[in-house]
């Protein structure tokens, strides 16, 4: 058969169509409407119908040899399972949605480039292009995906952050303060968990400049930290944080001043997903110089927060049964009366767990949603105190002193979990912040003759928050829709304003100054101002290099920073 019959016969641009409505539907609506359900379809389905409709065009449209067709199909499906095998295992989720369609586009790309070759070179850089389009994905890892779900990628062979940590073996070596040198006065918590004392993000204290341009943020300290998502707690001056260093998971005490390692208390427990990444999810709590933390795996810590030394320790997934969550345990302990709440999300009415702060023992169970990775919220409503859960099925409301449902406001999604938590507006209503392009909703809560009531007021997509937590401000609600941050009216949702494409990043209010400090997940930090009247950048600052999803901590102007590989302090320059 000639070159020519060959060039004539073959049946190509339904191959090129399938790969172009293959890339479209894969990333497309990741760029169109980030975070929400018809992007994470794309991922999934775009994939593997490109790759079944290539399949299907070349053994049956393509006008190709028989022989050639057979090939054409069992050469791709043998490289791809052999490659699929020697994967590291972080690479499975980006191998499907990045590595699937470049398979497809490689195999019509080789067809289309070689159309004029002889039959036998033409085969040859049919199988060649293959071989190396599937082959460099086992060359490969993961470093996770940000919240677009764009992946970073590494050669398998480079030592990770946390490889290079544990090689240099910092954990204890730099200890440089005794913990009997450390002393935790009563009500010395400056910033005693996740989010602040309100778990609202909101800081007063001393007023910081506005203008870094001549004299801007000055470093203390930095120093590499095992990897991790959750924040920091401050008592007097120790800063607690987790960590994982290896199969250990850790909770550390820093000295505040200088980053200096205090003490630390292992748990032989690892998590790791692919998404994120190792190492625990949620924010230590501290009061009365007692820590509370939960790890990834569902180990809850009780500890002397002067010394590390172990009070108690709990598995929450045997007590509640629930099961390991796709990306770990992530509540923060809220230290209520004398209980700390946990929320697991287990099925039959054990969702939330409650313990006693002094011995661990459970004292109750209450229901929540299955999905969630929010924290349980104290608040006051109708001038009752419950808390407040968020969930794939929408708002649960407890009594904190049994457990017992209070009442539930139902808005569910479908495959995805709320991350964020409930934020509370000054005339009482809830905020549910809700990514996947469902928005915020702004609830009311009513409580008349024994009995309650949730109405919702409006629900705008003008604010998409994915983990992204909001603030209030004067009526005002500023968070993130998707990657840009935003402001809504509380009043009806209205969206006045959107600018500063800062990814996934996290929010802290200054509203004494009208101020948001943004982390941006890349680490950077910017000052923006806290108007309605327009999206005003004021000043920024590189401050720590990598993914950056962890919440910042300010306090007494002094900015509190980490990620998954490096934490750091700064002080701000005062007004």
């Amino acid at each position: 058969m000639s070159t020519k019959h060959l060039e004539t016969q073959l049946r190509l641009w339904p191959g090129v169509a399938i790969v172009v409505i293959q890339w479209i539907v894969t990333f497309v609506p990741g760029r169109i409407a980030p975070a929400s359900f018809i992007q994470g379809f794309g991922m999934m389905a775009g994939p593997a119908l490109g790759l079944v409709a290539l399949f299907v065009w070349w053994f049956f449209a393509s006008r190709a040899p028989k022989r050639d067709r057979v090939l054409g199909v069992l050469i791709p499906v043998a490289l791809l399972v052999v490659t699929a095998l020697l994967l590291h295992a972080s690479g499975v989720l980006v191998f499907w949605v990045y590595g699937i369609p470049i398979v497809c586009l490689a195999f019509v790309a080789s067809l289309l480039l070689t159309r004029r070759w002889p039959v036998r070179s033409r085969r040859l850089a049919f199988l060649a292009t293959m071989m190396v389009a599937c082959g460099i994905w086992a060359l490969l890892r993961s470093e996770g995906v940000d919240g677009d779900m764009s992946a970073d990628f590494a050669w398998r062979w480079q030592p990770t952050p946390e490889d290079r940590l544990l090689a240099a073996g910092t954990l204890g070596a730099d200890r440089s303060t005794s913990p009997s040198e450390v002393g935790l006065k009563e009500g010395s918590e400056a910033w005693p968990g996740f989010r602040g004392a309100g778990r609202d993000s909101v800081v007063r204290g001393p007023r910081i400049a506005t203008d870094w341009s001549s004299t801007g943020p000055q470093e203390l300290w930095k120093r590499p930290v095992g990897p991790g998502w959750g924040s920091f707690a401050i008592a007097g001056d120790l800063l607690f944080t987790q960590e994982q260093r290896g199969e250990e998971e850790i909770i550390a005490a820093y000295r505040a001043a200088t980053g200096d390692l205090v003490w630390s208390h292992q748990d032989k427990a690892r998590f790791w997903e692919a998404m994120a990444g190792a190492g625990p999810r949620a924010t230590p709590s501290v009061q009365d110089g007692r820590l509370f933390a939960l790890g990834a795996t569902g180990i809850l810590n009780a500890l002397d927060a002067a010394t590390g030394s172990s009070l108690w320790s709990r598995d929450i997934a045997t007590d509640s049964g629930a099961p390991l969550p796709d990306w770990g345990f992530a509540s923060s302990p809220l230290l209520v009366d004398d209980l700390v709440v946990v929320v697991s999300g287990a099925a039959g009415g054990k969702g939330v767990a409650a313990y006693d702060l002094e011995t661990g023992e459970p004292r109750w169970f209450g229901p929540t949603g299955p999905l969630t990775y929010s924290s349980a919220h104290l608040a006051t409503l109708a001038g009752v105190r419950q808390l407040l859960v968020l969930s794939n099925e929408g708002a649960t409301a407890l009594q904190p002193e049994d457990g017992s449902l209070l009442w539930e406001h139902t808005w569910p999604m479908t495959g995805g979990a709320r991350v964020t938590q409930p934020a509370i507006t000054p005339d009482g209503a809830v905020l549910i912040g809700t990514s996947f392009g469902l928005g915020t909703r702004s609830i009311s809560v009513e409580h008349r003759g024994g009995n309650w009531q949730t109405t919702e007021r409006w629900t705008a997509k003008g604010l998409k928050p994915y983990y992204n937590d909001i603030v209030l401000h004067r009526g005002h609600a500023y968070g993130f829709d998707g990657r840009i941050l935003a402001c809504v009216r509380l009043e009806d949702g209205e969206r006045l304003w959107k600018g500063g494409r800062y990814g996934n990043g996290q929010v802290l209010l200054l509203p004494e100054q009208d101020l948001l400090v943004v982390l941006t997940d890349r680490g950077d930090v910017a000052l923006v101002q806290a108007s309605p009247d327009g999206f005003t950048e004021l000043a920024r600052f590189d401050a720590i290099e990598g993914k950056t999803w962890n919440h910042p901590v300010l306090v007494d102007g002094i900015l509190y920073v980490r990620n998954a590989e490096e934490m750091a302090a700064f002080k701000l320059p005062t007004a």
